[in-house]
């Protein structure tokens, strides 16, 4: 059997579909600027070219990444909705695109939401646009990369995996579908709050003083934990919808595994991976970026082989 020259062929048949998708993507990003351009009350493009504004840089570097990880989660498994016995999409490919691109600007919308929300509960001691616009907070902003890509992460599994009965197939009323995704979302982004406040109560610092300080390195480890969870909180959430008692069982499971494997793991990063020092003392007190990009990888590491190994 020639199976390369199948692969061959089948890869030619599908190859324009993808370039569509991919230009939809550009799509996406650009309504996803224009919305961040309506919605915030400064001049982003004046505060990146002309101010060099490191810190906006970053935030508006995960938010780019959070849209599309939205959209992805919209490709990866666009849900096959019925209504009323009038409205399905039956696998046609026009309507497989123009329900990828509904569901992603809805994305947009929720993502820019819930950053807002996240942020006030996140970093809730202090103002974080002023952190990022008047003082440029590298630190600030490394936090906003981490709850943009976080939310993002919630957002694509709560829309690709909790709206059908997981494998893609089933059909479920739109009302269903959209009340399925936004319990997920909001248990998910709550998730991702109470690990924010259990990561304060197991450091030795004030995360919010250190950030306020410019200390850069505590939000870059900040932020790879937001991202971590957010790893954890998309597994949690992402999978065959078996009924609410089942799926919710499963999601706080997987919640609280998440919880005590990110401490776990920090804990043997100190021990195994830096046995010289502490981290919370580079964080801290030397302001260790090296450390910071060490702790952060390591955590988002964890989290993907949770994500693949379960």
């Amino acid at each position: 059997e020639d199976t390369m020259g199948d692969a061959f062929v089948d890869t030619l048949e599908f190859f324009p579909r993808g370039l569509v998708y991919v230009g939809l993507g550009v799509v996406v990003l650009l309504l996803a600027k224009l919305v961040q351009d309506y919605l915030t009350p400064y001049r982003i493009n004046d505060q990146i070219s002309h101010k060099n504004n490191t810190a906006l840089g970053l935030s508006i570097t995960g938010y780019y990444l959070g849209i599309i990880i939205v959209f992805l989660g919209s490709l990866y498994q666009p849900l096959t909705v019925i209504q009323d016995d009038q409205w399905k999409f039956t696998g046609d490919f026009g309507f497989d695109v123009l329900e990828v691109f509904l569901y992603s600007l809805a994305g947009i919308v929720v993502l820019n939401i819930a950053r807002i929300l996240v942020d006030k509960l996140v970093l809730y001691k202090f103002d974080t646009e002023k952190e990022i616009i008047e003082d440029q907070n590298p630190g600030t902003g490394a936090v906003e990369f981490g709850v943009y890509v976080a939310v993002g992460l919630i957002i694509a599994a709560s829309s690709a995996g909790a709206g059908t009965g997981g494998g893609g197939t089933d059909t479920v009323s739109i009302a269903d579908s959209v009340l399925r995704s936004l319990a997920f979302l909001g248990l998910g982004i709550v998730v991702l709050v109470l690990y924010t406040f259990f990561y304060q109560f197991t450091t030795a610092y004030d995360i919010h003083e250190e950030i306020k300080q410019n200390n850069v390195a505590v939000g870059v480890a900040l932020s790879g934990n937001l991202i971590a969870i957010g790893l954890v909180v998309f597994k949690a959430i992402f999978g065959e919808f078996v009924g609410w008692n089942e799926s919710l069982a499963a999601f706080l499971t997987f919640a609280v595994l998440g919880f005590v494997i990110l401490y776990v793991v920090r804990r043997l990063v100190d021990l195994i991976l830096l046995p010289s020092t502490k981290i919370s003392h580079e964080l801290a007190v030397d302001r260790n970026l090296g450390v910071a990009f060490i702790v952060s990888v390591v955590v988002i590491s964890v989290a993907l082989i949770l994500n693949f190994a379960i």
